[in-house]
């Protein structure tokens, strides 16, 4: 039972992984890595799904909360 369990949850992480990178096709890395961000995906995750580090996505991160911030929108 255990086995198929964490079959189920590894299927569930691909179909994830696949609807969200259909999300982001197309946009720039930081509208990509905020839309990411917004379905609760750590900067690590994200940094696997766009190709970069997460260092690159916690810097964008914090620019946009910055921009956000500053324009005085959530």
């Amino acid at each position: 039972m255990a086995d198929d369990v964490g079959a189920i949850i590894e299927k569930l992480d691909i179909l994830t992984r696949l609807v969200a990178t259909g999300l982001v096709q197309g946009k720039s890395q930081r509208d990509q890595i905020e839309l990411l961000s917004k379905v609760n995906l750590q900067p690590r995750e994200i940094a696997d799904l766009i190709g970069t580090t997460s260092n690159t996505v916690s810097v964008n991160l914090t620019a946009i909360r910055k921009a956000k911030k500053k324009s005085g929108r959530k």
